[in-house]
């Protein structure tokens, strides 16, 4: 699992690369966690490089976005494949998140 963040005026962008499974979701709610230290949290996830989740993975993006709903901020999911997108599906978590196609919509989304 990789990850990458940036910042885009206020809001940060995250992007998660490779497989979010049980083996990785510690680190990666670690890592998501220190995204939202300070302010209000305004986070785009980038789940395009993403090629795999598990449920471990979906716990660990529910966590961060109860955190994100505490802080009053909003979390954007975008850019997410066919695999991944299937497994919101089924799941349900494509009605519990936001979805955009890009960065620039779910930037403006997160605003």
């Amino acid at each position: 699992m990789e990850f990458a963040q940036e910042q885009v005026g206020d809001v940060v962008i995250v992007k998660l690369a490779g497989r979010l499974d049980s083996s990785a979701a510690q680190p990666a709610e670690e890592s998501l966690t220190r995204a939202l230290a300070g302010g209000t949290p305004h986070l785009a996830i980038d789940m395009s490089a993403l090629q795999y989740i598990s449920s471990a993975g979906l716990r660990v993006l529910l966590v961060v976005a109860k955190k994100v709903q505490q802080a009053k901020g909003k979390v954007v999911l975008f850019g997410l494949g066919p695999n991944v997108r299937e497994v919101f599906s089924i799941s349900g978590f494509d009605k519990i998140f936001s979805i955009e196609a890009d960065a620039a919509s779910a930037v403006a989304a997160v605003r």
